[in-house]
């Protein structure tokens, strides 16, 4: 092809790009957020305010919404820039033939048509027909799922945009670029695939909606009925909004971004990259985690695990540098000859590894010797032969390795040694193993060199088992998950025999197996029926690891899914939670991900689910403590009306309350450890209700303790004679104080006197010594007492009240024991 022809082709049907990224701008990010219906609200609010003509406490209220605005927007554009650092700085160079000459330019620029040169290391930027091949082997991995490299030959092999060149040389055609590749229409599916929402925020969504409700229906009756009795529907109207307020669970989103961002911030500390905040409580509430094996249970890079030598089978996993034994010296030496001299391929990687450590006598230290004639793999003998040649020698050391089948033809085995090794074979590969065999013969130096590989009287040397081994974390890691209740799920690419022994490794049970073609031919029915009792899949295509998932979830599980390569991706996007390895994984994997594991550390998924537990168990108590605050709120809105007392509370009030109080004395809870228990526990089952009836009657006891000892503090000063501003800001005191007090009972389920004060993080007294400094600055500042309508009290009174705030903690903690037991683990 012409550089005319190929910028006019690159015009009329663009460049090789995917166009699937899935990155977010900062306006995407922030347009999510402001969607929100939780955030709606509380503009909303701030609009009725507006529009009440009271500016001064409009902008405050809008002014807090534009803070939890930015402390989301800020932690999810963090996770954006942490992406950006891992995809590639340019898209894949490719040497294509331009006007007869090689000439090397950007994968983008790559089009149809284009004949591309392949060398080891490069990858592979568009779909296409190998054109000419020498020993060309390419890792296709990241869309089938398979470790094992591919050979490829001239004629009916095609290659794939992604893949990499692992070893050989070729000449490609191109026929497809960018979505039109095979990775492409992966790209496309994504598309189509609805993102899961969280569980968590669904229930807290609805629980605000049904609050709201409720809120807006009293908030009316209340109105109605101030005005019935006061006569003024002014004040009955700014009654009814400050009600509303109380009832509207406005610190709900406010709560849970805190808990969210930072839980992201902990998260990160383990080298886990949260892309989406909601990942981390779903994360928590799995109940099947579906891992693929390839470079997630697997180092995703191959290993010498076996040797075999006249029937004698050598595990050499366990062996130290130097403790081969010397019956197995030649086999590896042979297969080492039998490699290429600077490999790509992973299984020659290996071997020469092995070699290194194992062996004093390789080609290593033959400097002389040269490799003077290469017989290649092909499709009609799936084996290759390495001739060396030495002055020194009177003949040609001769090395051969390939396919088991193949090498026993080179060698002229009779039935009974075929048999034999068939037998071998099958034992390694039982294990897992990748299988090829080795063979060797001298040919004399004076004659020339045969055409074909047949030519040599090889006499056979071995076997040479080879495995992508487990990373070392994962057995741990999958014990942790079943002991937490949570079903492990392997789908892999690969061999069924391969899988069920990595599955058996990892402590997977591997009972039964089923392949894709398998569960393709099930109906709906027994589909079902397999699905809820096998947990080893293999031969699995992209489409149908997609279809598992979406056949889990239509049982009703809470599915997580990792993985890393492109052929992942759908099914991440899929499931509830998908999780991507940062190292070794596809951009378009990371993309598609909830959370990325920048270390590819199996175990960070572990911690990953013991932290979700945590803050949901934290998230509960917070939501409770939450619940029980609202209670005073609520009283004193509609008590001072029935007692024909001064309303205690304005709009502004409750704002402050609502979204800097009550949201800061509520880190506390995000802050607590947890119970030791929490991994001993089955999953939080999807049915059971965030607040549970017996946590929501605490919440108004504790509440309702709390609204009398404030109603009370405020009559007796109203009867004392007290200024009616002194008198409300004692009665701030008192609440504000009790609400802070009752944190210590809150903070778990335990219901002792000395677990309220046991195990208390620093940050406990940073917040209640805030929380003071805030309460004295809006009480006793002239400039902040006169916008809240306060006059600070006397020493003495606003001593008082202070005590009375701290004296709560005592029935807060008799209705705690009263009611027993409030909740489970988490």
């Amino acid at each position: 092809m012409t550089q005319a022809e190929a910028l006019n082709r690159l015009k009329s049907e663009g460049p090789n790009e995917l166009g699937v990224n899935q990155s977010r701008t900062l306006l995407d990010i922030t347009g999510e957020v402001m969607r929100e219906p939780m955030f709606l609200l509380l503009i909303g609010a701030g609009l009725i305010y507006l529009a009440m003509g009271d500016p001064h406490e409009a902008l405050i209220l809008l002014g807090f919404v534009v803070v939890i605005i930015a402390v989301t927007v800020l932690q999810e554009r963090r996770t954006e820039n942490a992406l950006e650092a891992l995809r590639d700085l340019s898209s894949p160079r490719a040497l294509a033939i331009r006007d007869g000459a090689p000439s090397r330019i950007a994968g983008r620029e790559v089009v149809r048509d284009d004949v591309l040169i392949l060398s080891e290391g490069d990858r592979i930027p568009a779909d296409g027909w190998v054109l000419q091949a020498h020993e060309l082997a390419v890792d296709e991995s990241m869309l089938t799922g398979e470790s094992e490299a591919v050979a490829k030959f001239e004629g009916p092999d095609k290659v794939f945009a992604g893949t990499m060149v692992v070893r050989g040389q070729g000449v490609m055609r191109v026929t497809a670029i960018g979505q039109s590749t095979e990775l492409g229409h992966i790209g496309k599916s994504l598309q189509d695939i609805h993102l899961e929402s969280s569980p968590l925020r669904d229930e807290i969504g609805l629980l605000t909606r049904r609050l709201a409700v409720i809120g807006v229906i009293v908030s009316v009756v209340f109105a109605l009925l101030y005005w019935s009795l006061r006569s003024s529907w002014l004040d009955a109207l700014l009654a009814g909004i400050t009600l509303a307020m109380g009832l509207l669970p406005q610190e709900f989103p406010v709560i849970m971004i805190i808990f969210l961002a930072l839980g992201a911030r902990r998260i990160a500390r383990k080298r886990v990259l949260t892309r989406r905040l909601n990942a981390i409580e779903t994360l928590g509430e799995t109940t099947v985690l579906c891992v693929d094996k390839t470079g997630t249970l697997t180092e995703n890079r191959m290993t010498v695990a076996a040797l075999s030598v006249q029937g004698v089978l050598l595990d050499t996993v366990s062996l130290s540098d130097g403790e081969l034994p010397d019956s197995f010296h030649e086999l590896l030496e042979y297969v080492v000859l039998a490699s290429e001299i600077e490999p790509h391929d992973p299984m020659e990687v290996a071997f020469h590894s092995m070699a290194r450590n194992m062996l004093a006598n390789t080609h290593h230290l033959h400097p002389n010797w040269s490799l003077a004639r290469e017989y290649e793999l092909s499709s009609a003998l799936l084996a290759m032969t390495h001739l060396w040649r030495h002055d020194t020698l009177n003949y040609d050391v001769v090395a051969t390795k390939g396919s088991p089948e193949a090498i026993a033809e080179l060698c002229h085995l009779d039935e009974e040694q075929r048999r034999k090794l068939a037998q071998d074979t099958l034992a390694m590969a039982d294990k897992g193993l990748r299988v090829l065999a080795v063979g060797k013969a001298q040919h004399n130096a004076q004659t020339t060199w045969p055409d074909a590989q047949h030519g040599f009287d090889f006499e056979f040397v071995g076997l040479i088992g080879l495995a992508d081994p487990l990373r070392p974390e994962v057995p741990s890691a999958v014990a942790e998950c079943l002991k937490a209740g949570i079903r492990v799920v392997m789908i892999t690419g690969d061999h069924p025999r391969t899988a069920r022994a990595i599955a058996s490794g990892a402590g997977i049970d591997s009972k039964e197996v089923i392949t894709g073609a398998e569960l393709d031919e099930l109906d709906g029915t027994s589909r079902s029926e397999r699905l809820s009792r096998t947990n080893v899949f293999a031969r699995v295509l992209p489409h149908q690891k997609l279809a598992i998932v979406e056949a889990l979830k239509g049982q009703h599980e809470v599915v997580a899914m990792t993985g890393d390569g492109v052929n992942d991706a759908p099914a991440l996007k899929a499931a509830h939670i998908g999780i991507a390895m940062g190292k070794r994984g596809t951009d378009v994997a990371r993309e598609a991900a909830s959370l990325v594991l920048l270390d590819d550390d199996f175990k960070a998924i572990v911690s990953a689910i013991r932290l979700g537990r945590r803050i949901f168990a934290n998230l509960r108590q917070a939501l409770v403590y939450t619940l029980a605050v609202h209670i005073p709120i609520i009283g004193l809105s509609i008590l001072p009306l029935l007692f024909g007392l001064p309303l205690v509370l304005a709009p502004i009030h409750i704002a402050f309350l609502e979204l800097v109080i009550d949201p800061a004395c509520s880190v506390v809870f995000e802050a607590e450890s947890g119970s030791t228990r929490l991994m001993e526990q089955p999953p939080r089952s999807s049915k059971e209700h965030l607040i549970s009836a017996r946590q929501l009657v605490l919440s108004l006891l504790q509440g309702s303790i709390v609204t009398a000892l404030v109603l009370a503090c405020y009559s007796w000063s109203l009867r004392a004679g007290v200024d009616i501003g002194e008198a409300r800001g004692m009665a701030f005191i008192v609440l504000v104080v009790a609400n802070a007090a009752l944190i210590f009972p809150s903070r778990s389920s335990d219901f002792g006197w000395r677990q309220m004060f046991t195990g208390l993080k620093p940050i406990v007294g940073w917040i209640l010594l805030a929380t003071l400094v805030g309460l004295l600055s809006i009480v006793y500042l002239p400039f902040a007492s006169s916008a809240f309508s306060f006059r600070p009290p006397a020493a003495l009174l606003g001593t008082a009240a202070f005590m009375v705030g701290i004296g709560s903690i005592v029935f807060s903690q008799m209705a705690k024991l009263a009611i027993g037991r409030t909740s489970k683990v988490y």
